[in-house]
């Protein structure tokens, strides 16, 4: 059984924020991108972390009809379905091969949005009595998950502009800026501080709110931005027997030979512009950096006598209203996931539990593809220390 919701400092949803209508305006995206994406792009892997656009569409139909049709109606298991579009039953090389037509995921995809909300609208007997359903959990958590495979089909969008025709005609970057080191800080004393959320759109590994110990700390007004990381490259930075690498950041740099971030892409003249969902445009000095992992930022902090602030003191911060420019990157932090105290896995025990592992490092924030309904403090996004597909970037913090 679930736990009872309450609605608590860094949890809420912007006002009047409704998840059915929010879930409706997804389902709108899903089926205009089907339209615009012909059967080689919706099947196409364009990056190695990344699954086919088509499957993360039919992916999010799948949870739709599963939690509803199947788990809290009782249907018969469609087999077929889960082997294609459970992740644990389709290994992510394979997943190009085995899907169907747009044609066909188009009428999939049209069948099950309209199942979905009708349900929700008018949930049976069986249904409306269902724990999940209690205010309003099941709509909040499907809008959610929808809303995060949107996003990470954003970073496919952004992989399948990598050698296309834009790439001859880049836009110029500005100019390199030397000051690697942010001008602006704020102070987060020592304190007691909550965390976390007890409220209804909260993801399990969210709850419950608790409170923390924070050590008194400095951190930077906003983001590291690309002028910074120009610095840093300019520096040298991407020498990976230089002292600011640690030693699994080095030992990666040196297997890939990665030697910028990856929302780069330098034209013919060795100048850098940025590359998203939607084409190229020029690299702007004082927008925040994007593309790297947790090695690199790292690297950064430690080449810039800083360091990456824990998850409470960003959150802890964030509240105060202490923190400018949240929303543009994800920003990593120093710690790994870990399960809060009191947890307790919901909806199901795979959803965190297999992530508290230790090698999946945590960022907060948002990035400029997250959607309305996720961005709150208490949300915590996770990925290895190595992947950087994501509008990852980092702010730094510093012990004085």
């Amino acid at each position: 059984m679930m736990s009872e919701f309450s609605h608590s400092k860094a949890d809420r949803a912007p006002l009047h924020y409704d998840p059915i209508e929010a879930l409706a305006q997804h389902h709108a995206w899903a089926l205009e991108l089907v339209s615009q994406l012909d059967d080689s792009q919706l099947r196409t892997q364009y990056h190695p972390e990344l699954s086919p656009v088509g499957w993360h569409l039919g992916h999010c139909a799948l949870v739709e009809h599963f939690w509803i049709e199947e788990f809290i109606l009782g249907s018969k298991a469609d087999e077929q379905l889960h082997n294609l579009y459970f992740p644990e039953r389709n290994f992510k090389q394979e997943r190009s091969s085995r899907l169907p037509s747009g044609e066909a995921l188009r009428r999939w995809l049209d069948s099950v949005h309209r199942r979905t909300l009708e349900r929700i609208a008018e949930p049976p007997a069986p249904m409306a009595e269902h724990p999940m359903m209690r205010e309003g959990y099941l709509a909040h958590f499907l809008e959610q998950h929808y809303a995060q495979h949107r996003e990470t089909m954003c970073y496919c969008l952004a992989a399948r502009r990598v050698g296309d025709h834009e790439r001859a005609d880049l836009p110029l970057s500005e100019a390199v800026r030397s000051d690697p080191v942010p001008s602006t800080f704020v102070r987060l004393p020592a304190g007691h501080y909550s965390v976390g959320t007890n409220g209804v759109r909260g993801y399990d590994n969210e709850r419950p709110a608790h409170t923390v110990s924070i050590a008194g700390s400095e951190l930077a007004c906003s983001p590291v931005t690309n002028a910074q990381w120009l610095a840093f490259m300019s520096a040298g930075g991407y020498d990976s027997s230089a002292p600011w690498w640690s030693h699994e950041g080095a030992r990666w740099l040196r297997a890939t030979g990665v030697d910028c971030p990856s929302t780069w892409q330098m034209d013919r003249v060795g100048r850098f512009a940025w590359k998203g969902a939607h084409g190229f445009k020029a690299l702007a000095a004082e927008s925040p950096v994007s593309g790297v992992n947790f090695y690199e930022a790292d690297a950064f902090a430690a080449w810039a006598r800083a360091r990456l602030p824990h998850e409470f003191e960003w959150e802890a911060a964030a509240d105060l209203g202490l923190l400018q420019n949240i929303g543009n990157v994800w920003e990593w932090c120093s710690n790994t996931l870990a399960p809060y105290p009191g947890f307790r896995a919901f909806p199901y025990d795979g959803y965190s539990t297999p992530w508290f592992d230790g090698h999946h490092f945590v960022l907060r924030g948002s990035s400029i593809y997250t959607d309305t309904g996720l961005r709150r403090h208490a949300f915590r996004n996770f990925f290895q220390p190595h992947v950087r597909h994501h509008i990852g970037g980092l702010r730094l913090a510093f012990d004085r």
